[in-house]
């Protein structure tokens, strides 16, 4: 089992990423092998040519960039064969638009074209072929691991729950240990309950393989069989906390569940300076050459909304920052210009009348955030973390929502974990489930995490997934 971020990722992902670059590598050779079966002289010139390693690194990288945006690396996301070799035809054919792009800008890039056309063409045919036998394969050999779950209440019954959602983990829930002395069901979710007594925890534990143990206790005292536990971790059976499990498997930390102890005790959670410094360094970079290449963007986006419907094109709005302190976010209009002269503050709904047609396709495809680069560089946000809300909705929402305010411990982003993982809500139960994703991203702050989600928001603005 394979942890990013504290999150669980999928083994066999990993192992289609690693043959799949190797394979389009292969690929590659043999189409330079193609072109010059009978000029050895000059396929051994092409090879050794300084720039082809260079070139081959490019068409590889811009191929997997493709796959992984269309979902190809996430197994539960594939349900058949055929939308495989769909996907995998639709993956090559942007990676060609790609690299026509890159090759454009760079020419020093370019693949002799016999060897492009000759590669490309090998890739659908090999990609899905090795998918085929790495599914065989992994059927027959995978490792699987079966978990125990101590508890029968409400939490582990979730924690099955979620096992069961992520097949593409091999991890199988083997049943629950009853620790209550009053009558005991015998299945729960179509699963054993085993009772417990002195030493049965050991015994189970053998007989059915297992290798690990999720506590999922709603009330430990006088209830956790510690010295068992200890003796089964000290013989490498791993002894996880049920909601550490539930952030793993989910991405958020679920906070219908989780106490306060929990965010005491578990890890992460961590800021060091270098991090905070470094991630400020990215930030100015990072805005300053968003807004030179955004420009041209954004000036058609100002003539669009000018055309729309009028008014002013850049909306201002005060927004909760850094430590609770307010700030104004640049934002381009997306609503009409007297779409809060009557009512204040309000949520946007599915189908807000008050957004324009511009407005609409601005917010589908996150362009309305782009003047947000300013913010980045004056200091107001950063490139990733939390979305600012307004302080008419942040006096609401801390009153009813517990750990709200923990947002407000790092600057808010353009982007964020949540937006990639959930998108626009419009409700408190939506500012829940952002919230529960914003502390997952506190817990795992890091510059690796935000280069993934600045990728996956990539993937949100060329795809269109952008809610509301």
């Amino acid at each position: 089992m394979i942890r990013l971020f504290s999150r669980y990722i999928s083994p066999k992902s990993l192992v289609l990423l690693l043959l799949e670059s190797g394979l389009i590598t292969v690929a590659l050779l043999v189409a330079v092998w193609i072109r010059f079966w009978n000029d050895s002289s000059g396929m051994d010139a092409y090879i050794t040519l300084p720039s082809f390693t260079v070139q081959a690194a490019v068409f590889v990288l811009s191929l997997l960039l493709c796959f992984y945006y269309c979902d190809l690396y996430t197994p539960a996301a594939i349900r058949s064969r055929y939308e495989q070799v769909i996907a995998v035809a639709q993956s090559v054919g942007a990676g060609c638009l790609l690299l026509a792009v890159l090759y454009f800008v760079f020419p020093t890039l370019l693949l002799g074209r016999g060897v492009f056309f000759i590669g490309v063409g090998l890739v659908p045919l090999l990609v899905p072929l090795c998918r085929v036998a790495v599914d065989r394969a992994w059927i027959a050999a995978a490792p699987h691991e079966n978990v125990l779950i101590l508890g029968t209440d409400s939490l582990a019954c979730r924690v099955a729950a979620e096992l069961e959602k992520r097949s593409d983990l091999s991890l199988r829930a083997a049943g629950f240990i009853d620790l209550s002395t009053g009558v005991q069901a015998q299945t729960l979710r179509g699963l054993p309950v085993f009772s417990f007594t002195e030493g049965a925890l050991q015994t189970i534990v053998e007989q059915h393989a297992i290798s690990r143990i999720v506590v999922a206790l709603e009330d430990r005292r006088n209830a956790l069989p510690t010295r068992e536990l200890v003796r089964l971790r000290v013989q490498g059976i791993r002894v996880e906390e049920a909601h550490s499990v539930m952030a793993g498997l989910t991405g958020r930390v679920w906070l219908e569940t989780v106490k306060p102890s929990w965010f005491v005790f578990s890890d992460g959670f961590r800021r060091s300076a270098v991090t905070l410094v470094a991630k400020r360094l990215l930030d100015l970079s990072a805005g300053m050459v968003g807004l030179a290449v955004s420009a041209p963007v954004m000036a058609l986006v100002a003539i669009a909304v000018r055309l729309d419907s009028g008014g002013p094109v850049f909306y201002r709005q005060t927004r909760v920052g850094l430590r609770g302190n307010c700030f104004g976010l640049l934002k381009f209009r997306s609503m009409r210009p007297d779409a809060e002269a009557a009512g204040g503050a309000q949520w946007a709904v599915d189908n807000d009348p008050r957004v324009t047609k511009v407005g609409w396709f601005l917010r589908k495809y996150r362009l309305d955030e782009l003047p947000q680069f300013i913010n980045v560089i004056r200091g107001d946000m950063s490139l990733v973390g939390p979305r600012p809300e307004r302080p008419e909705f942040v006096k609401i929402l801390r009153t009813q929502i517990s750990y709200y305010d923990e947002r407000h411990s790092v600057r808010p982003g353009i982007t964020g974990w949540a937006q990639v993982q959930y998108g626009y809500g419009n409700t408190v139960e939506d500012t829940i489930r952002k919230l529960e994703y914003d502390l997952f991203y506190l817990k795992n702050l890091s510059l690796f995490f935000d280069c993934a989600i600045i990728l996956d928001t990539v993937r949100v603005v060329l795809t269109g997934r952008g809610g509301k």
